[in-house]
């Protein structure tokens, strides 16, 4: 399992998020908006792709509406995601190899990319049952 920091790293959270139950309380708060601009920064090289990224998980006009925080159903989808990301940077051990992958169809997810399936919790499942395989040389 992923550490709970390796998440509140890529979401830009304090280091006082050390459990799961931590990283539960700060979604349950709403993260911050900066969390998911965060994440897409991670996912995403060119800056463009990254902010027009953000609106997949929050539409732009209710982005805009926001303030300070994310609603707790955002900072879930936005946590689920850097969650997924952590799994896989732990992974490939190496973010760039972790981003690539994250955006590469695969013939196991209907040659989908593993972020667009991970939006949903269950696609998430899939996403991370497909890491632990890679990571632990089962077959595919």
């Amino acid at each position: 399992m992923v550490e709970p920091r390796s998440i509140a790293e890529i979401l830009g959270l304090s280091s006082s998020i050390r459990t799961v139950g931590d990283l539960e309380s700060a979604v349950s708060a709403g993260l911050p908006k900066r969390s998911l601009e965060r994440l897409s920064a991670r996912l995403y090289e060119d800056r463009r792709v990254a902010s027009a990224y953000k609106f997949k998980i929050v539409p732009a006009a209710t982005w805009k509406r926001r303030t300070k925080r994310l609603s707790i159903d955002e900072s879930e989808r936005t946590e689920r995601l850097a969650r997924v990301l952590a799994q896989a940077e732990y992974v490939w051990d190496d973010r760039e190899q972790a981003r690539e992958w994250m955006n590469k169809p695969h013939r196991e997810l209907n040659d989908r990319t593993p972020l667009e399936v991970a939006r949903t919790e269950l696609g998430a499942r899939r996403v991370e049952d497909l890491l632990d395989k890679l990571f632990y040389g089962l077959p595919i």
